[in-house]
């Protein structure tokens, strides 16, 4: 426990990719199985060890320290882990030796909750502050600490010489602690089979399109349609989905799952049904991305949920087909596989994304500026004799995107970020104003501005705060920040009517009355 401790403690305090890499890389080389194989399961998200909850951690400490000093620091460290790991106090008793991290996973993964209290009470009074910070990381799941899934598996495969996509082929065939993934790393075993799973394979990705005009004779065009891309994989008699980072979402879209029992892999977007998307084009009946959201989530989402948004997925490739695997052969012939295979699937949960006929390149950039209106995020163009690669491969798949919205809307509210950010007001709620004057939430955003701008936000925040309730503060309604949005929808969840879609901070507009920022009204008209 004390070195997954001092990898944490190190991770934390890192900035660089490459010397994440070199940490988590250093670390699994050097420690010992099972606990290596554990700490890999925690960075990546692997451990689910329900009967330690954020309520619990809050109750012992409640306990054990003033109420007033804890919240005073919790609202000063902004995350719950080190303001426990700093405060919780030195036991009064002798203790046992610092638990290793194979002991912690083996005690909390079959605690009941009515033991939590003593195990985790033990635990804490058995380590120091790293330690406890470590532990409460692994316990609750909540590791924030910049280093994402991928990173981890790509960090394991750059460490023992491995490919991360064939890390990639294996790993949801795997259990924690991942021991014949070491035993394949270090030589003493064959790769891992899969065999008759519904494993993730690795997405192909597109690159950004800048300024480059391409030939429609080498390029096919999609539409990008707004909701989720997924991997839909049946084998083995057993069906899964898969999101863009390989998570399992089966469970918060059980309708699709039942609806699928075709040996295949088969690559998609995750839609709900309505007519909000690309209404009188081929293809539509889409709901818009605000909808989808109302599924996203939900490991167990009620039949009303069911019902109220259907969803379904529109197909766009095949990675394999009745156990052959089709990603080597060029785009064209993926394609005829699909279309061949389609007339076999529900047509109420799936159907084929069109292909866009164009003339040319400008007359196909005139039809991607007609996007917005039919609220589509824009334009895929696929190289005809492409194969599936796995990430981005220049030359092969591009993204066109229309241009984002944006509205000038005022800051009313700050809050602590997580991780590295955890001492800066990074997380702003703004609004904009109703005709009768009053100032209504429209979005939150925490990204687009550099370090140089957090700062100078972090101290306008700071001195310009009206009012404290827990981590968040308010402030004077006087800041205009120019927000981009992809998109904008009508949503009866804000009191303003109102969600956005992927905002972010584009410019600080402190040259800006704030009486000149946007109305609702305005955005309403953007809405979809």
């Amino acid at each position: 426990m004390q070195a997954f401790a001092a990898l944490l403690d190190a991770l934390v305090y890192t900035r660089s990719r490459n010397a994440k890499l070199k940490l988590i890389g250093d670390y699994l080389r050097g420690t010992p199985d099972p606990d290596r194989g554990w700490a890999l399961a925690g960075l990546t998200g692997g451990l689910d060890l329900k009967a330690v909850q954020p309520k619990l951690i809050r109750e012992l400490m409640a306990a054990r320290s003033d109420p007033v000093l804890f919240a005073m620091s919790y609202d000063y460290v902004g995350d719950l882990a080190e303001t426990v790991a700093l405060l919780w106090p030195d036991p009064v008793h002798a203790v046992l030796p610092p638990p290793g991290l194979d002991e912690v996973v083996a005690r909390l993964a079959g605690l009941a909750r009515a033991e939590a209290p003593a195990v985790v009470t033990e635990f804490l009074d058995r380590l120091d502050s790293n330690g406890r910070f470590a532990f409460l990381k692994l316990a609750t799941g909540a590791m924030r600490i910049g280093v994402s899934a991928r990173l981890a598996k790509t960090a394991f495969a750059q460490a023992f010489g491995l490919d991360v996509e064939a890390v990639e082929e294996v790993w949801h065939g795997l259990a924690p602690p991942y021991t014949p993934l070491f035993d394949w790393a270090e030589g003493r075993s064959a790769a891992p089979e899969a065999g008759e799973l519904p494993v993730f394979r690795p997405f192909m990705l597109a690159h950004p399109l800048e300024d480059a005009i391409l030939d429609l004779g080498e390029y096919a065009a999609e539409w990008k349609w707004d909701g989720i891309r997924i991997q839909l994989v049946h084998a083995g008699g057993e069906t899964r989905l898969f999101s863009r980072t390989g998570d399992d979402i089966t469970g918060s879209f059980p309708d699709v799952a039942a609806a699928f029992a075709t040996h295949a892999t088969l690559d998609g977007e995750l839609l709900v049904r309505g007519d909000t998307q690309a209404r009188g084009m081929a293809g539509g009946e889409a709901n818009s991305f605000n909808a989808l959201q109302q599924r996203l989530g939900r490991k167990a989402p009620p039949a009303k949920t069911l019902a109220e948004f259907p969803a379904f997925v529109r197909l766009y490739d095949a990675l394999g087909i009745g156990g052959e695997d089709l990603r080597p052969l060029p785009w064209t012939a993926r394609r005829s596989r699909l279309e061949a295979l389609m007339p076999s699937l529900d047509a109420s949960r799936f159907d084929l994304s069109a292909i866009i006929e164009a003339e040319d390149f400008a007359a196909l950039q005139s039809l991607r500026d007609t996007a917005r209106d039919a609220a589509i995020e824009g334009l895929m163009l696929k190289r005809r004799d492409s194969p599936y690669v796995g990430g981005r491969r220049v030359g092969l798949w591009y993204k066109w995107k229309r241009e984002p919205l944006v509205a000038d809307c005022v800051m009313m509210y700050a809050q602590r970020g997580h991780g590295k950010r955890s001492s800066f007001y990074s997380d702003y709620t703004f609004g904009c104003w109703t005709e009768a004057g009053e100032l209504l939430p429209v979005g939150k955003a925490y990204s687009g501005f550099t370090d140089v701008e957090l700062a100078w936000l972090d101290k306008w925040v700071r001195g310009h705060t009206t009012g404290k309730f827990g981590p968040v503060r308010e402030v004077e309604k006087a800041l205009v920040l120019e927000v981009a949005f992809d998109s904008i929808h009508a949503s009866k969840r804000h009191k303003s009517g109102l969600a956005m879609r992927f905002p972010r901070i584009s410019r600080i507009r402190n040259d800006k009355p704030a009486s000149e920022a946007d109305r609702i009204e305005t955005l309403l008209r953007m809405a979809t």
